[in-house]
């Protein structure tokens, strides 16, 4: 590339007597470090430069993902929630960054109280701005002694501890992350003792359940978005276990890597695997006889890669692969291994404006009891796990940005899955969940719209709406998968001292099932009918108000709607719970 500049400029400065005070530079301190003497400046522009061919950066052409079936959550607020709401929408992070931003001091406090016999706290401890190396632990505790169903019975706890470091050698980072974590709930989805019935209330201690985990994850990835060739690899383990007999243990693997081959193209290759090793008793079985209830151990293999090439040109990209994938889990007749195409198909409208995308493709989903906890606490023992096969997949959709702080994005997508799970109350005790599949390939219509508004970095407001249609074979109804789903989320800095918050959101029914009473205790219930839930509407807000630099104090209100809602059947949350805290900033 030349750059020619063509003409010479010369500049002559004399500095008279005056320019020893005018010129003098000061450090922070308020010490001068030295003068500018008398001088005659001149700058000749008359050099052409010639630059080598940059290699674009292959980031620059990424095609939107294919549609994914859930996605976690993060909100402006990491504590906006108090647990066992199991409220899980899928949401875009949503930030606002104070008027003035403050000094980076690394660590914080906080602690809150507030009805239910809750307590609240957070400690968060972390390298200040490096460019060498960066370390972080971070801290969280939360429970509540009482809850919506007599008192003690329906209390809940959770505690977790994350610590991160990552070490930055050139364009490489190499880092390491430690999760631990354990978490109580009780199974209080019992039925309530009518006047003059004999049945006894359970004790708390006779119907918990407790959750221990341990993740623990090694990787390197360039943090160099220019270079040609781009990696992020990594190696894990995670380790589960429950009050029961449970346990998981899962090595994890997974790589992405990209190389430019030149300003328009480049190949790609994602691959993950996950080899665990997991006990329980056998499915079916339960409950079972004392004191060994015929623990089963099996291994579940999982492995799955998808090598593509990717094109851009002008106002088209396109990529082509395809995604081949083994699971050893048989819970349905479905092949163990699978290809999928993987296709997409972008058209840019109006640059940074207005884009179309369409795509074929499918993939298989790891399923873990890590994850299906952190769903639904209440799981049955002998659950058969099984990894959900998604695909052939179509979908399409386009993204828009009308306006500034404005963003637009809406898709569909029809996938036939197989190994998809539904949460059904158990026949001999409907406290608890077991995992159903229908036997057939299930039909999934999936409509997704999200809209964003960002005002300055002072006011953000977006929703989120998801409907979702089953098309079943086997199963009478999609047990606890609402067909509907919409969210919305916004942030106002009202001052540099005052910043508000609020949440919403609204569930469609859902369907558990009702039996009947059992004729003799511990005997298989009869089918009662098809209990729908009542749809959910959940308002939450939070306010933070700093006093100074280092103290601050904030309220959060969560479920003002005061609505005792059950996202699982038999299990009604907690009413209006406020907190109200302080944090400590040092």
């Amino acid at each position: 590339m030349l750059r020619p500049c063509g003409t010479r400029l010369a500049l002559v400065a004399v500095l008279a007597a005056t320019a020893p005070a005018a010129f003098a530079q000061t450090t922070k301190g308020g010490k001068r470090t030295g003068n500018i003497e008398e001088a005659e400046i001149e700058i000749v522009k008359e050099r052409v430069n010639q630059l080598p061919e940059a290699t674009r950066n292959f980031e620059k052409i990424k095609l939107p993902a294919p549609p994914k079936t859930e996605r976690k959550v993060a909100y402006t607020f990491p504590d906006f929630r108090l647990p066992a709401d199991r409220l899980a929408p899928s949401v875009k992070v949503l930030t606002i960054r104070a008027e003035e931003p403050a000094p980076l001091t690394g660590n914080f406090m906080k602690a809150a109280i507030g009805n239910y016999g809750t307590f609240y706290g957070r400690g968060y401890f972390h390298s200040t701005r490096n460019t060498d190396h960066a370390y972080g632990l971070d801290i969280k505790h939360v429970n509540s002694l009482n809850g919506p169903v007599d008192g003690k019975n329906s209390s809940v706890a959770q505690t977790s501890a994350h610590l991160m470091g990552e070490l930055y050698r050139g364009t490489a980072a190499f880092g390491a992350n430690l999760d631990l974590g354990r978490e109580r709930y009780n199974f209080y989805g019992y039925e309530k003792a009518a006047n003059g019935s004999t049945v006894a209330t359970p004790e708390a201690s006779d119907i918990k359940q407790v959750f221990n985990r341990l993740a623990v994850k090694a990787y390197a990835h360039n943090r160099d978005p220019e270079q040609q060739l781009q990696y992020d690899a990594g190696i894990g383990y995670r380790y589960w276990a429950d009050n029961f007999t449970a346990s998981e243990n899962d090595v994890r693997l997974n790589a992405k890597v990209g190389y430019a081959m030149g300003e328009s193209s480049r190949i790609t290759l994602a691959a993950d695997a996950s080899f665990i090793s997991d006990k329980d008793i056998t499915p079916g079985n339960f409950p079972a006889p004392a004191p060994n209830p015929g623990v089963l151990t099996r291994t579940r293999t999982f492995v799955q890669a998808t090598p593509a090439y990717e094109f851009v040109n002008k106002n088209i990209a396109f990529s082509l692969g395809a995604t081949l994938g083994y699971s050893s889990d048989t819970t349905t007749n479905v092949s163990k291994g699978v290809v999928y195409p993987a296709v997409r198909l972008g058209y840019t409208i109006e640059p940074e404006k207005f884009m179309v995308y369409a795509g074929l493709g499918g993939a298989l989903q790891r399923v873990t009891r890590y994850d299906l906890s952190t769903e639904n606490p209440w799981l049955n023992r002998g659950l058969n796990v099984a990894d959900t096969h998604r695909g052939p997949t179509v979908y399409a959709g386009f993204t828009s940005t009308p306006a500034r702080g404005l963003e637009f994005n809406v898709k569909a997508t029809y996938a036939r899955d197989r190994n998809l799970y539904f949460y059904l109350n158990n026949a001999i005790d409907p406290t608890k969940f077991d995992l159903v599949y229908d036997q057939n390939a299930t039909g999934v219509l999936n409509i997704h719209g999200e809209l964003l508004y960002n005002a300055a970095e002072k006011f953000r407001l977006g929703t989120r709406l998801d409907y979702n249609k089953y098309a079943l074979k086997n199963l009478p109804q999609p047990f606890h998968r609402p067909e509907f789903q919409g969210s919305v989320f916004g942030t106002y800095n009202v001052f540099d001292k005052l910043m508000v918050g609020v949440e919403g959101y609204f569930y469609s029914a859902s369907y558990g099932i009702s039996y009947r009473a059992p004729v003799v205790a511990g005997a298989i219930r009869q089918p009662d009918f098809y209990r729908a839930t009542d749809p959910i509407v959940d308002l939450n807000l939070r306010a933070d108000y700093r006093i100074t630099p280092k103290i601050s104090i904030f309220a959060m209100g969560n479920n003002l709607a005061n609505q005792q809602y059950q996202r699982f059947y038999g299990y009604p949350v907690k009413g209006i719970n406020v907190l109200g805290g302080a944090t400590y900033t040092f």
